[in-house]
């Protein structure tokens, strides 16, 4: 079993940033797929930006393309997603997500479906 725990989310201005992490416990940690997802009020949840297993490939959302990046660090099993440029649409309770079961390398897995552990979410907001 995965335990994922986010932080670092807040409040921000338009234009400002802020670094999410994600610290990943409950088994050895390896590289296995591993993303971002946010959900707005009244929205469903969607994909922002992941890695694949084994080969780390990465994938953004276009909405986030240019202003996010993410990363991944095995020797501290945690997960970070750093978001500038952040706009009033990019308010949400954001989520990371993992899946440890059997997986294709080099594949981001994009569905919210498609992942078996989540954290509990922090909400970011954009003021602005």
């Amino acid at each position: 079993q995965v335990q994922l725990v986010e932080s670092g989310g807040g409040l921000a201005q338009v234009g400002g940033s802020l670094t999410l992490s994600c610290a990943a416990s409950g088994r050895a940690y390896s590289a296995f797929p591993m993303a971002w997802f946010r959900q707005a009020a009244g929205k469903e949840r969607e994909f922002v930006a992941g890695f694949s297993g084994v080969r780390s490939d990465s994938s953004f959302a276009d909405s986030v393309k240019g202003r996010f990046g993410i990363t991944r660090d095995t020797g501290k099993s945690t997960l970070d997603l750093r978001m500038s440029s952040l706009k009033p649409d990019d308010t949400a309770v954001y989520y990371c997500a993992a899946r440890t079961t059997s997986y294709i390398s080099g594949r981001v897995y994009l569905s919210a479906g498609e992942y078996e552990h989540w954290g509990q979410g922090t909400q970011v907001t954009v003021s602005s």
